[in-house]
């Protein structure tokens, strides 16, 4: 099993290794969701739309997709390939 590592937004520094066909499948997904410009989708319609996008075998269930979808998205913010709004519900979009 491949492995690859991710960062956290809310834990600057710190990154653990996840199986690396599970994070570019849902990657792949959420990126394909998310706009690129504002105001940008709220992740309740993000995690409402991922399940058509993902590929069935890896994520057979919304449980373990819920766990990855938040670990991706964390990623990403921490990576600076999306962002998230200030206002209230939360928006994300591509950066």
């Amino acid at each position: 099993m491949s492995k690859i590592s991710v960062e956290n937004i809310n834990h600057p520094g710190s990154s653990r290794k996840v199986d690396a066909a599970m994070y570019e499948a849902m990657r792949s997904a959420y990126l394909s969701l998310v706009p690129a410009s504002r105001p940008g989708l709220t992740i309740a319609e993000i995690h409402a739309r991922l399940p058509q996008r993902l590929p069935q075998d890896l994520f057979p269930d919304e449980v373990r997709a819920g766990w990855w979808a938040k670990t991706v998205q964390l990623d990403l913010e921490a990576k600076n390939v999306i962002a998230r709004t200030d206002e209230r519900p939360l928006r994300l979009y591509k950066v």
